[in-house]
């Protein structure tokens, strides 16, 4: 299960990183304007890079044997998946995301959870192991 997680996260991280850095305004479709200034369209090119590197992370990773350095890149996703799907709901619930936000809350706290399970699978054996 952590392999598959960290491989699938990566390819999504890496699918939306790239979908930011090169076509922001189509992949921000109903919440970015056809519009869009240049300065918002620079801020969304922005938010791709990082997307980038967490998802080369998480590929790279996906062979690591439990250890302390694979705990803290579970637990970093773990907060990061975490408050995009806290922002989701919120956002869902209070009416203001575009109707694809619900498909991406529920991609979102999958992986939250994914990584949880996985983090907690990674203590329990990387405790036996010490």
């Amino acid at each position: 299960m952590l392999k598959a997680t960290l491989i699938l996260s990566a390819i999504y991280l890496a699918a939306i990183g790239l979908s930011l850095l090169l076509v922001p305004v189509q992949f921000g479709v109903g919440a970015v304007p056809a519009d869009a200034s240049p300065q918002l369209i620079a801020l969304l090119r922005l938010l791709g890079g990082p997307l980038l590197g967490i998802a080369a992370l998480n590929w790279l990773s996906r062979n690591a044997a439990p250890s302390k350095s694979l705990e803290n890149i579970l637990i970093a996703n773990i907060v990061g998946f975490g408050a995009v799907a806290a922002n989701d709901v919120w956002s869902v619930s209070a009416g203001e995301a575009r109707e694809l936000a619900r498909f991406f809350l529920l991609i979102h706290l999958g992986f939250t959870l994914a990584f949880i399970a996985a983090a907690r699978a990674n203590w329990r054996t990387h405790d036996e192991i010490r």
